[in-house]
């Protein structure tokens, strides 16, 4: 094989590949959506231009939550795995990056290097954890109690860790008070580190992150994984009588889906530079559940859309001094689930659709 034949199969399998980017399992396709998606991220990359570095680095906090929810669409919008686990995989992250950087420093980048081991210490538990359900067969309201009941375990363990007998090397857990005086994300260069403090540098990092795993969830979703997920939500029974075995595919989402979490649990506490058992509460694990259901869980866009509007929302009402912000997110989830169960970013993104629909059926008639 010479080297001309092999430059054509790389680009045709690019092309596949970012073919994907557009399938009947995500929303949006052709020009026009491509053009409001460049828009979008055009106008977000202008903002600290407009705004002062305080304000876009709060901004940032926004954004450490928008992977933790597009894994739980993974999880639960496309494989049908209801997972309260969540946020266990993302203060499980939290904690092992402030113990290796406490431990060992942010020299040289280390930084990124615990980010990558934290988010694998989030995944192989979520391996362990989820070999144990799929393969055990648990499935439907179980799977949920089950993780819920995981991640009230490990809050409740690492609240009572306050004595000084719990550190690991220099990094004290410090129960209810939490970890704190970890250092903010680095990224090595030559003429000495930069320091992703949270300001602009820290939110571009963190908006590139965003599109990038976006634009590789829809290729996953689109791709053969994706399709036989869906086929699993749908109809496990006969997903698995067409020769597929379910709990590898049921298994693979959950470990993507937790890293994901684990993810926004390290960029979490590197802004902030502390982790808390309460991101690990039962109001913590709930959360993200309403997130993704106002949103639209069986869509990534709506997903995304959804969890950064309720986000803004429930941010509001707390600085506003508003003490139902809680109970505003749990009547949310109930006019979702009663009156938009597909979620309401999704049904508003599918009206124009619907109207066409039926005005092009009235005409017939």
């Amino acid at each position: 094989m010479t080297f001309s034949d092999v430059q054509p199969r790389r680009r045709s399998r690019l092309a596949a590949a970012f073919s994907r980017l557009e399938g009947p399992q995500t929303m949006g396709r052709g020009p026009g959506f491509w053009a409001g998606f460049l828009i979008v991220v055009a106008l977000a990359s202008a903002y600290p231009l407009f705004s002062d570095g305080y304000t876009v680095g709060n901004t940032v906090y926004f954004f450490t939550w928008t992977f933790m929810a597009m894994g739980l669409s993974l999880i639960w919008g496309y494989g049908g795995a209801l997972s309260f686990g969540q946020t266990a995989f993302f203060g499980l992250a939290g904690y092992t990056y402030g113990v290796l950087t406490i431990n060992i420093g942010a020299e040289y980048g280390f930084t990124l290097v615990a980010l990558l081991l934290a988010m694998l210490v989030a995944g192989a538990l979520a391996a362990l954890i989820g070999y144990f359900l799929f393969f055990g067969r648990i499935t439907g309201v179980f799977l949920g109690i089950v993780t819920l009941s995981i991640t009230l375990v490990f809050e409740r363990f690492m609240a009572q860790t306050a004595g000084p007998q719990w550190a690991i090397g220099s990094a004290r857990l410090n129960g209810y008070n939490g970890m704190s005086g970890m250092p903010p994300l680095t990224i090595p260069w030559p003429s000495g580190d930069i320091v992703l403090y949270p300001d602009v540098t820290l939110y571009y990092v963190v908006l590139g992150l965003v599109v990038l795993v976006y634009l590789g969830l829809r290729m996953l979703v689109n791709s053969r994984f994706g399709n036989v997920l869906v086929a699993i939500r749908e109809n496990p029974e006969r997903a698995e009588m067409l020769g597929y075995d379910i709990r590898k595919y049921q298994l693979g989402a959950f470990v993507i889906g937790a890293m994901l979490a684990g993810l926004s649990g390290v960029l979490y506490t590197a802004w902030g530079q502390y982790i808390t058992p309460s991101s690990m509460s039962i109001t913590a694990a709930a959360l993200p559940i309403v997130w993704v259901a106002v949103g639209g869980r069986s869509d990534l866009t709506a997903t995304l859309v959804g969890t950064l509007v309720v986000l803004g929302g429930f941010q509001a009402l707390t600085i506003y001094g508003s003490q139902y912000a809680l109970i505003v997110m749990g009547a949310l989830l109930v006019v979702t689930v009663l009156v938009a169960p597909e979620g309401i970013i999704a049904a508003i993104a599918k009206l124009p659709a619907r109207l066409r629909a039926r005005s092009q059926k009235g005409e017939a008639v």
